[in-house]
């Protein structure tokens, strides 16, 4: 619930008080808040979507302010960011943008007429990768491991509580983490604010593949942890670092190891053999199921 009060904090103030009306028990279900210009806004819950009970449609001027107020008044210094689609906010919570692109050759140069926005709510959740970690041990060290699943599914959760677990404990591992876009750890002025663990060496707000070479070059961990793999260079990336003998944990978007096998980028990973271990997450109404298999 304290998660959810956070996150919403975001919204101007004529939407941010009909979310704070929902009941603790609600708010503890949210996944996401989804606002869409001449909509209604609408609740994200394990079971589907529903309107945000005793709210208005969205107007053009309730995202000019969201944006205000993520940026923190200041929106010139996020504008890099918004040209990747999402703003990272305070205590790992996210939030998504959809508007007009404009262009400057192949690259986005800014994006202006917001139309669309998904406030992603962050909760850790201690203990629900626990039971797994004997299925990726190896040694005093661990199995190369993708968590693949579909979006919203949870897969940057058990990455999180993956991480915390390994790295904590007297034998605990050395994890270096590429926060690329400030969910997992969520640092605020040099300072985790979720919990990876005693152990863990967060680079945040950087490139996947650049964070993998300045973790390698300066903090000689014995596990590398990436949320999201999307660009050919983060593969790349991640084979120097296994060359170096050091450990992946990684996502992946996807429903089945056919997925795998059907996607370019995924299925050069297979090949390369860069994981051994796939762990997949299916959502059975509230419920998450994991399933841990072995990659040849």
């Amino acid at each position: 619930m304290q998660s959810y009060r956070q996150a919403v904090q975001v919204l101007p103030l004529n939407l941010r008080q009909p979310a704070l009306r929902l009941s603790p028990e609600q708010m503890q279900r949210v996944e996401e808040v989804r606002l869409r210009v001449g909509r209604p806004p609408a609740l994200v819950l394990p079971e589907g979507e529903m309107c945000l009970p005793g709210c208005r449609v969205v107007e053009r001027e309730d995202m000019e302010r969201l944006v205000e107020i993520a940026s923190r008044w200041s929106v010139h210094t996020v504008l890099e960011q918004l040209c990747r689609g999402f703003l990272p906010l305070e205590g790992g919570h996210r939030l998504g943008l959809c508007g007009t692109a404009v262009m400057k050759g192949e690259r986005v140069h800014a994006l202006r007429d917001i139309s669309c926005a998904n406030l992603r709510v962050a909760r850790q959740r201690p203990g629900v990768g626990l039971p797994l970690v004997p299925q990726l041990r190896r040694g005093k060290g661990i199995y190369s491991t993708l968590i693949l699943a579909p979006p919203g599914a949870g897969k940057t959760t058990l990455l999180r509580d993956l991480i915390r677990v390994l790295s904590d404990g007297e034998e605990g591992l050395r994890v270096g983490v590429v926060d690329e876009r400030g969910e997992l750890a969520a640092v605020c002025r040099g300072q985790a604010q979720l919990d990876l663990g005693e152990r863990a060496d967060v680079i945040t707000d950087c490139p996947k593949s650049v964070g993998i070479e300045l973790l390698l070059r300066g903090m000689s961990p014995q596990v590398l942890a990436v949320d999201e793999i999307t660009a050919r260079r983060d593969v790349c990336a991640m084979a120097d670092a296994v060359g170096c003998g050091v450990s992946l944990l990684a996502t992946a978007h996807g429903s089945g190891r056919e997925d795998l096998e059907r996607r370019s980028i995924y299925r050069e990973m297979l090949e390369q053999g860069l994981f051994q271990r796939l762990i997949t997450i299916r959502v059975c109404g509230t419920q998450r199921q994991f399933g841990v298999e072995e990659l040849a």
